[in-house]
């Protein structure tokens, strides 16, 4: 069964017209999204991280701290934790808390990050984005698998036969690898055998198969099982009762979001043609009524050969918080049954 899911990144400011939430609203208003999504039946809410004055999810782990005193059943992940710029004995200290406040809930996904800003913030070096990934990433995974941990490398002081604690519910904690685009990370990812969250905001999705078959033979090749290499999406989404009233909750902030990030990133504007080609059957864009957008998950499945997890982008578009709400609820009591009540190996016209 494909699990389904919300992704946030605390996002607090005011776009299309909607009225400004002050930040403690809007914390509590996130926290509210979390409880009815586990409340519907919802698998995973992941919380990003990001260092802006227009999103509060800088120390998500506090969020998801908060959020497992008021759930029960749902996962509760990063998405993503920007490791390259975070010392890895804290990152594990910090879920590990979580796993444990959580009774064995917690997951980690890692990646380099797209947004930059965490960089300088805590004194490193854009030049130094793949390495410090890479030696982060490896310190990470030796301390998951030893409570006693003897390690060196170039932007940590050495650990000798040091012990880290507290040790997680889970054995071993789940730690996802976010990607974006780069073929390196699809392989790198196969090699060590860990899950895969593909992050696809624009564009068709089915022209990431080739990265993901990638991710798959690196992994067969690495010795990992086939069973073992799971792929998620994270999409941009939102569903609404019908797809009219999808787009027209949904394009105005969501243009304009864009738009402001595109001024900071060189993209080209976002235009209402750009937005209704995104909405097509091979459109990355999930946004529709709830048999429209699960037919479009189960396609994205199958064009990328079977995904096991699916989680909506949603709060950056400026939707007021009760049709956040309301979306939430109809994924979890629509658009999760119908995905589930088909086989993603099953042809959707």
């Amino acid at each position: 069964m494909m699990e389904i899911g919300i992704d946030s990144f605390a996002a607090s400011f005011s776009t299309g017209g909607s009225p400004q939430v002050n930040n403690e609203s809007a914390m509590a208003n996130l926290l509210e999204r979390i409880e009815l999504a586990d409340q519907v039946g919802l698998d995973v809410f992941g919380i990003g991280e990001h260092h802006r004055k227009d999103m509060l999810d800088s120390a998500n782990t506090l969020i998801l701290a908060a959020a497992a005193a008021r759930t029960r059943k749902i996962r509760l992940t990063s998405a993503v934790t920007v490791l390259s710029a975070a010392d890895p004995v804290r990152v594990f200290q910090h879920f590990a808390t979580l796993d444990l406040l959580s009774k064995g809930r917690a997951e980690i996904v890692v990646g380099r990050g797209s947004s930059t800003e965490a960089f300088p913030l805590f004194g490193y070096s854009l030049a130094d984005y793949d390495e410090l990934f890479t030696e982060k990433l490896g310190l990470l995974l030796q301390i998951r698998e030893n409570e006693y941990v003897t390690w060196s490398g170039k932007y940590r002081p050495a650990m000798k036969n040091l012990p880290v604690y507290p040790r997680p519910v889970q054995q071993p904690l789940p730690i996802w690898i976010g990607v974006g685009g780069t073929p390196e990370s699809f392989i790198r990812a196969g090699k060590l055998g860990l899950p895969l969250m593909v992050a696809v905001i624009g564009g068709e999705t089915h022209h990431f198969r080739p990265l993901v078959d990638l991710y798959r033979e690196a992994g067969i090749k690495a010795g990992h099982p086939a069973e073992t290499l799971r792929v998620g999406l994270h999409s941009l989404g939102y569903v609404g009762n019908t797809t009219e009233e999808a787009i027209g909750d949904f394009y105005p902030g969501y243009a304009e979001t864009m738009n402001r990030i595109g001024r900071e990133r060189g993209w080209p504007p976002m235009t209402r043609s750009r937005f209704e080609a995104q909405l097509g059957p091979k459109g990355a864009l999930l946004v529709g009524g709830p048999d429209e957008v699960a037919e479009k998950i189960i396609r994205h499945s199958q064009a990328l050969g079977g995904i096991s997890r699916l989680t909506f982008q949603m709060d950056t578009a400026g939707v007021t918080d009760d049709k956040l709400l309301r979306s939430i609820e109809l994924i979890g009591t629509r658009v999760k049954p119908l995905i589930n009540s088909f086989s993603v190996k099953q042809p959707v016209s």
